[in-house]
């Protein structure tokens, strides 16, 4: 490229100062990673989601994890004090494989400064941390049961009629997808039918402020989660953008009912992979027909109140598996192959890092184009990354914002045991 991309320098968190006038009033704050597995994105993420509570009044983080794993972190966060040991005890709880992405040392430090921030505010006030993704099929169908059972009313039939649907599987998902993919039965009038009842005995409950709304949004939301994994886990034996679109518009309704559950004035910071964040339409994606959060979000809440920061890097280590289920590994990760968007940055700045905004990246006609941008998933083999780990994106468009960071290195995990069952691999990145 001729003429230098403008950027700016990036090397304290002082450094996001014009990010942060330039996310302005937004209501939602995409923040991206170009793998799930690299300490620099979730570290970055954090110093920047800090100040966007601090300076900001943002209500909530909401993250590319499990609900009923992430609900238990939020209800530990807001105690006033901590009853649940160590940060990284807690975070024992993601012990489905990846367990790196959300049980690792970065996050547990994010915890411990999340619990402490919380313990300033009154109970209202409290910041959260949710789950938005789909796959826990069996942990909210036991969490639906506990509860029911528990408050001993009108749920309590269907909620046991779609327990015992399922219990022929095993808690094994993949089990069931591939048991009903080719009959006529299956579960889902079982979980409609308890998501239904559930709501009713929610809406007759009187509620005295946010930890009660809390609570019983926690079980209609594990409700939700059942119908819709259950919807992914068919789709996901048709292939084609069916689970995708399944699981990413499941995302994005999870995220508007924590926005109305706090209230019209609640802010959210979501972090997730940048296939989820960067708006599809500006991507492969698109012919497709794959639909993905950021694409909704700005849909549904407007350009203007929706600020996605992309993040990449040019080179460094990872943490990830060879096939899904793998043992995770510290894995090399190559300099950027030839043309692509890291290999242009990184050619022009030299090996330092960058922040870079996409107003001012629409005058470069080479940006009009689609180019070549990195993607690495839970499932990682670097001699064959030139294959399927670069999306051609529209990056202007794609992102608002993007953080380059030259040099990246491996997430430090904890030591958990992952439990035997997987959601499926499904996509290219290991998404």
């Amino acid at each position: 490229m001729k003429t230098p991309l403008p950027t700016h320098p990036l090397r304290s968190s002082r450094d996001l100062d014009p990010l942060i006038e330039a996310i302005g009033d937004a209501r939602v704050v995409l923040l991206g990673e170009a793998s799930h597995g690299t300490s620099e994105y979730y570290t970055w993420r954090a110093a920047l989601s800090k100040r966007l509570i601090q300076e900001k009044g943002f209500h909530f983080i909401a993250v590319e994890g499990d609900w009923p794993d992430c609900f238990e972190v939020n209800a530990a966060i807001k105690q006033d004090e901590p009853t649940y040991g160590t940060a990284a005890k807690l975070l024992s709880t993601f012990n489905r494989w990846p367990t790196w992405m959300w049980g690792n040392w970065e996050i547990a430090a994010l915890v411990e400064w999340l619990h402490q921030h919380n313990r300033q505010l009154p109970r209202e006030q409290r910041v959260g941390f949710y789950g938005l993704d789909v796959y826990s099929l069996w942990e909210s169908l036991q969490e639906i049961m506990h509860y029911v059972e528990k408050q001993g009313d009108g749920a309590v039939q269907a909620a046991h009629r779609a327990f015992q649907c399922f219990e022929p599987y095993g808690d094994d998902p993949q089990e069931y997808a591939h048991a009903v993919a080719y009959v006529s039965e299956d579960c889902e009038d079982e979980v409609t039918e308890m998501l239904r009842a559930l709501r009713k005995q929610v809406a007759s409950q009187q509620t005295d402020g946010l930890p009660d709304r809390e609570q019983k949004f926690n079980a209609e939301q594990n409700a939700l989660v059942a119908v819709n994994a259950e919807r992914y886990y068919r789709a996901m034996i048709q292939g084609g953008s069916a689970s995708w679109n399944v699981r990413d518009t499941h995302m994005m309704e999870t995220l508007t009912r924590l926005l109305d559950l706090h209230g019209p004035d609640s802010k959210a910071i979501i972090w997730e992979h940048n296939t989820h964040i960067g708006d599809a339409r500006y991507t492969d994606m698109r012919s497709d027909d794959m639909v993905n959060v950021g694409q909704l979000a700005r849909e549904v809440y407007g350009r203007n109140n929706v600020f996605a920061v992309g993040f990449g890097s040019y080179q460094g280590s990872v943490i990830a598996g060879r096939k899904w289920g793998a043992t995770p590994e510290k894995m090399t990760v190559p300099e950027a192959t030839r043309g692509s968007w890291e290999n242009l940055l990184h050619q022009q700045l030299q090996g330092e890092n960058a922040l870079l905004f996409s107003e001012d990246l629409r005058g470069h006609d080479a940006l009009r184009q689609s180019i070549g941008h990195r993607a690495i998933g839970v499932v990682y083999r670097s001699e064959f990354e030139r294959f399927g780990n670069y999306v051609p994106s529209i990056i202007p468009d794609r992102y608002d914002a993007f953080l380059f960071l030259d040099q990246t290195q491996a997430l430090h995990p904890l030591p958990t045991h992952h439990d035997e069952h997987t959601p499926p691999d499904l996509y290219p990145w290991g998404e």
